[in-house]
């Protein structure tokens, strides 16, 4: 597993965060668990030798996550939180600090995963019908996700 040693790291410290922040937002526990599945099947793939599939859908689960992130407006209202003067709140301090980490986690697995899909399968002729399977994997997985982020969100 030394080959994507990276990888692994960044999925394993990626479901640190999501299990920190259902102690810490008890309100969302089962969209922060469902959350982690992801990058547990990731590690499962890496320790099984798929890494074609690892790669794929680590790249775009993160990219998808980031979006819907983003378009949310949870990146910004809890970073928001985070450094706003009048938040006195210790636990909306550390979940922005993790809306941030969890952020930059997501980046560093787009980035690794697509240094490894180009130095290892470019060019194989297995991109289309990796991407297609993958992609249609992830829509699956955050389309369920999206029904519940809505139900599970809290008003603020």
């Amino acid at each position: 597993m030394r080959a994507y040693r990276d990888i692994a790291t960044v999925a394993g410290a990626q479901m640190v965060c999501f299990s920190v922040l259902t102690y810490l937002e008890p309100s969302l526990f089962l969209i922060h668990m469902y959350l982690s599945v992801v990058y547990i099947a990731i590690l499962v793939m890496l320790f099984y030798r798929e890494d074609r599939w690892a790669y794929m859908i680590g790249l775009l689960a993160s990219l998808v996550w980031l979006v819907m992130g983003y378009a949310s407006g949870l990146f910004t209202r809890h970073i928001a939180r985070l450094f706003a003067a009048e938040t006195a709140d210790p636990v909306a301090r550390i979940v922005g600090l993790l809306a941030i980490v969890t952020t930059l986690l997501a980046v560093l697995m787009v980035v690794f995963c697509s240094r490894h899909w180009v130095k290892e399968y470019a060019g194989l002729g297995k991109a289309r019908s990796t991407f297609i399977v993958s992609l249609g994997i992830v829509v699956v997985y955050y389309g369920i996700l999206l029904r519940w982020f809505w139900d599970f969100m809290p008003n603020d």
